[in-house]
C-alpha cells in the first residue's frame, strides 16, 4: 500500500515521499531510493524496482530531492551537501517511523549522495548503486568547456538541460561543491555489502569511475551491462538493471 509522505530537511524544507509498504509491518526491511539529477521520485527506475521489492515483502521509501518534484526548494539551489542531508534526513525519518532493518539505493546524482550517505550510516544493510557518478569534477559537469565554467562562475549561474529536454538554472554553487564531495574518498568507509550495476557504454557516467570506486568500497561487487548507456534505453538493459538489484536486495534483507 503506498502513502504520501513529507519530512524535512535539517534546514527545514519540507521534502515529499512514497512510502511503498506492502505488509503494513514495519518490523520488514525499508530500503531509501534516491533518484537522478532534474529526475524524481516517479522515475520508472524507482517505481519498479518499489513494485518488485513489494512482492518480497520489502518496503522502500522513494521521495524527491530538494527542488525536485513535490519538495519545496528552488532546483537552482541544489547541491551534493543538499542531496546529502536529504538522503540522511530520508533514513533519519524512516528510522522515526519504527523502521530498523534499512537499505538503501541511488543512481547517477543520488548514486554520489548515496555514496556519501552510506559512508556516515554503517547501519545499512545494503547499498545499491546505478550509474552512479563518483567524482563530478573528474566526470565533468554537461559537457561544459573551460569557457563555459569561467561563463558560469562570472554570471553565478548557467542552464542545465534536463534529459527530458527542459531548460533548468543552476547556480555556480553547484560546482563549487563538487571537492567537498569526492566521492572516492567517502568509498573505504562504506560498512554495507554494495552492487553498483553500471552500463560499459555510458555517454553520462564514465563506466570507468565505477570500476574504480569498486575497488574501494570494501564489500563491493560491480555487474556490467554490456553495451548499455546511461539511461538503459534497451528493454533488456532496463530489467537486467531491475532483476540484479532487486535481486541483490533480497538477498541481503534476510
Amino acid at each position: 500500500m503506498e502513502e504520501k509522505v513529507f519530512f524535512k530537511n535539517s534546514k527545514g524544507d519540507k521534502l515529499c515521499g512514497i512510502i511503498n509498504n506492502p505488509t503494513g509491518l514495519r518490523t520488514r526491511p525499508i530500503v531509501v531510493l534516491a533518484h537522478g539529477f532534474s529526475s524524481s521520485k516517479q522515475s520508472g527506475t524507482y517505481t519498479n524496482l518499489s513494485e518488485n521489492l513489494a512482492k518480497h515483502n520489502i518496503s522502500t521509501l522513494r521521495f524527491d530531492f530538494y527542488g525536485h518534484g513535490e519538495s519545496q526548494g528552488k532546483f537552482q539551489d541544489i547541491t551534493i551537501t543538499e542531496a546529502v542531508d536529504d538522503v540522511l534526513q530520508a533514513i533519519k525519518f524512516v528510522k522515526s517511523l519504527g523502521y530498523t532493518k534499512i537499505g538503501l539505493m541511488g543512481s547517477s546524482f543520488g548514486g554520489i549522495a548515496s555514496i556519501i550517505s552510506a559512508s556516515k550510516t554503517p547501519e545499512l544493510f545494503a547499498l545499491a548503486l546505478k550509474s552512479p557518478v563518483s567524482n563530478y569534477l573528474e566526470k565533468g559537469v554537461d559537457n561544459k568547456s573551460k569557457d563555459d565554467i569561467a561563463d558560469w562562475k562570472t554570471k553565478g549561474y548557467t542552464y542545465y538541460k534536463s534529459g527530458d529536454g527542459r531548460k533548468l538554472k543552476l547556480n555556480y554553487s553547484f560546482l563549487e561543491d563538487f571537492k567537498n564531495n569526492d566521492g572516492y574518498k567517502f568509498a573505504p568507509k562504506i560498512k554495507a555489502p554494495t552492487l553498483i550495476v553500471h552500463g560499459d557504454a555510458d555517454e553520462t557516467v564514465p563506466y570507468e569511475q565505477s570500476v574504480k570506486i569498486s575497488k574501494l568500497i570494501p564489500n563491493c561487487q560491480l555487474h556490467t551491462v554490456k553495451g548499455a548507456n546511461h539511461r538503459y534505453d534497451d528493454p533488456e538493459d532496463f530489467q537486467e538493471v531491475q532483476r540484479e538489484t532487486t535481486n541483490f536486495i533480497v538477498e541481503k534483507a534476510k
